[in-house]
């Protein structure tokens, strides 16, 4: 019986061109439009206030983003290594709890941990009315007082991101062979050498992609680095299209930061395109894990209990000790129904779109088709704030096309897509896609090609053979790329700041309109929320990835 190698792609007799590769570039098109207008605006486009942007804002800009993504790469391997470490080499009491709690931060929006904290340490708030009471140094109190700064953005940035480098190295740490250490020890090598000579070297992949993602997420936050006053790309998108109106200089600001993160990629892969990383997987780290005792196991506990209590359960227990007796209730109901309709929805729709764009690269194995989709997936390394600035354009342009075929009919000229949640939803699939193609691609890849073939032999069309085989084979990786992207539009600020109908709001945005005035308690309640949703995705991605 021949067997076909599963890494070769499969050929079949009726991949012909039809309606479904037809349907997946125009798709592709569509949410490569964004992208592609928001660069061309670097040579068409002319602003008016470019030159003044030039002049005064532009360096500072530039130099307020990259110091905030330097300080947070720090913070994040300061506290995504050593706690990966910790829990994948050695075992002690609290041990299996710990290395689930270590994700809990994830489910924090960085903003929601910076309204939060700044609550606290206002200088009206509890923590530096106490230190005044008691007659504390000023030295002591001054660093709580400038939390607003960029210090203290990139440290909440850090808090919230670090599981990114946790996660990765701790899988990283995890598969690697015992036997190269025992080596180094036989060597006479002790155990701080082995981990900075042997462990972390060979981990370093994995911890290099965890800093790029906790960096690209860096560059992308808008509500953290604007409630602190620190002044980024994101900040001077928003200010540009704003305070300005220029349109066209928003696209040119966003076509820089979006040029910065396409060299962070480039400049990743390149660091590591001629090195290998190898490993004989004749015995895993994890079963050679020494066990700790005394003050070796507290020292231990202390060090991975307390990016924990900083990044969640601290900020856990304020938001709802604020949002139970003191904060205001009303309106949340209507808060809720339209957050959660809108991400339902949204979700559900990118998931659609993303089993066509799988299935069409499952059935039409071509070069071009799977380059097409990966150029697509770059919308998730884009800041929310460019996604919406590229949206914004050619909807506009949309729509004065509409008004001015209907003005001769007397009809007045109004947003008809711009203005509306179809622009929305949109933005959020052009940012979101490449999450449920990632989830759908890991769990088509498991299907039998033979599947596929019974299906059509049995008289099933292309849509037929994705609803009825497909999806029920896969319906954990549709349901994780549906939660993941639920979670994501729920959390979403800038891009449903800039892009949301005037008479629409979401708890993101609520919570970040009553930060803006001040009412830190009243925003606790639609915060509290979007983080308990938040820790659906983390409590199943610790289930289904970092289980030992």
């Amino acid at each position: 019986m021949a067997i076909t190698s599963s890494h070769q792609p499969v050929r079949w007799p009726f991949n012909l061109p039809n309606k479904l590769l037809f349907t997946t570039v125009i798709a592709a098109l569509c949410v490569a439009l964004p992208i592609l207008v928001v660069i061309s605006f670097v040579i068409t486009g002319a602003s008016d206030a470019w030159s003044h942007l030039f002049d005064t804002l532009l360096g500072r800009y530039a130099l307020n983003s990259l110091m905030l993504s330097v300080l947070v790469a720090i913070g994040v391997v300061m506290l995504g290594v050593p706690t990966a470490w910790i829990i994948s080499f050695y075992r002690f009491k609290g041990r299996g709890i710990l290395s689930w709690l270590l994700l809990l931060p994830m489910a924090y929006p960085a903003y929601i941990l910076a309204y939060t904290y700044t609550g606290v340490l206002d200088f009206s708030g509890p923590v530096l009315t106490f230190l005044r009471d008691v007659g504390a140094p000023h030295w002591l109190m001054s660093p709580l007082l400038n939390i607003r700064s960029l210090p203290g953005a990139a440290l909440m940035l850090s808090l919230v991101l670090y599981p990114y480098v946790y996660l990765l190295a701790r899988a990283a740490f995890m598969e690697q062979s015992a036997n190269l250490m025992e080596a180094a020890y036989t060597l006479g090598q002790g155990r701080w050498r082995v981990l900075t000579r042997i462990v972390i070297p060979m981990a370093r992949p994995a911890i290099a992609a965890g800093i790029l993602l906790a960096v690209m997420e860096t560059l992308a936050d808008f509500g953290t680095v604007q409630f602190f006053g620190v002044q980024t790309f994101t900040t001077g998108i928003v200010r540009t299209y704003y305070g300005f109106g220029d349109l066209v200089g928003a696209a040119q600001l966003s076509t820089l930061l979006l040029g910065c993160v396409f060299f962070l990629v480039v400049f990743e892969k390149a660091s590591r395109s001629k090195v290998r990383y190898y490993s004989d997987r004749l015995r895993k780290l994890n079963q050679t894990s020494v066990v700790l005792t005394g003050w070796r196991q507290t020292t231990a506990q202390i060090l991975c209990v307390l990016p924990v209590c900083f990044g969640f359960l601290l900020p856990t227990g304020i938001l709802s000790f604020w949002a139970f007796f003191f904060a205001e209730l009303q309106s949340m109901w209507s808060l809720i129904v339209s957050s959660f309709f809108l991400a339902g929805f949204a979700s559900v729709f990118i998931v659609m779109v993303a089993l066509v764009i799988c299935y069409a690269n499952r059935l039409y194995p071509a070069q071009w088709l799977n380059h097409t989709t990966t150029f697509v997936g770059l919308g998730y390394a884009l800041p929310g704030v460019v996604v919406a600035i590229g949206v914004l354009i050619p909807f506009g342009a949309v729509d004065r096309f509409i008004s001015g075929v209907l003005a001769p009919f007397g009809i007045a000229p109004s947003l008809w897509l711009s203005g509306t949640l179809v622009a929305l939803v949109f933005a959020y699939l052009v940012r979101f896609l490449a999450v449920a193609t990632g989830n759908l691609t890991s769990g088509l890849s498991r299907i039998r090609p033979s599947i596929d073939q019974s299906g059509r032999l049995l008289g099933l069309n292309q849509f037929g053979v994705i609803s009825k085989l497909h999806v029920p084979l896969i319906r954990g990786s549709v349901f994780t790329a549906v939660l993941v992207c639920f979670v994501d539009i729920l959390k979403e600020l800038p891009a449903t700041l800039i892009l949301r109908p005037f008479d629409f709001n979401t708890l993101a945005v609520k919570a970040y309109e009553l930060a803006g005035d001040e009412r830190l308690i009243d925003a606790s309640v639609p915060s509290i929320l979007i983080v308990l949703v938040g820790l659906v995705p983390v409590v199943w991605l610790n289930r289904s990835v970092t289980q030992e």
